[in-house]
């Protein structure tokens, strides 16, 4: 049966802010990768490098400019979670003079899946919420 995870960070930065930093190349690179590629239009690629040790592949299925992305999510060369395998969907709400993320991450295989990815999201999210709102997450940490 598939499994899904949920997690939500604020971030102190406007919608379009915190969008940007979740479709622009270079922007994704601050806080998640050290190569993306993204095309964030429907049927777009997704491909970034976590770390400079995992390999992301996935397309856009849908692109609701400063609200809502999803597409689909896997990592190249593991047959648990591979390529285009997986969903993951972003909806962002304004809250005050930020933004609410929330992720949901659906399709995984299986509990111990669920479990390691929701452990990376919450941390790449709290980069996320420090480099969206100006700051610098540092290097990355993550096994």
């Amino acid at each position: 049966m598939a499994e899904m995870l949920r997690t939500e960070i604020e971030v102190a930065a406007p919608q379009a802010t915190v969008f940007a930093f979740l479709t622009d190349p270079d922007k994704i690179e601050r806080w998640l990768g050290t190569n993306a590629t993204s095309e964030a239009h429907p049927g777009g690629i997704y491909l970034v490098s976590v770390g400079g040790r995992y390999a992301a592949r996935g397309r856009f299925t849908e692109v609701i400019p400063v609200h809502r992305l999803a597409y689909s999510f896997g990592w190249v060369g593991r047959e648990e979670v591979p390529p285009e395998s997986s969903l993951i969907e972003i909806d962002l709400f304004e809250k005050g003079a930020g933004t609410l993320v929330r992720l949901t991450h659906s399709g995984l295989p299986n509990e111990e899946e669920r479990a390691g990815h929701e452990k990376g999201w919450k941390h790449y999210c709290r980069r996320l919420a420090v480099a969206a709102a100006g700051g610098d997450p540092g290097p990355d940490t993550h096994p």
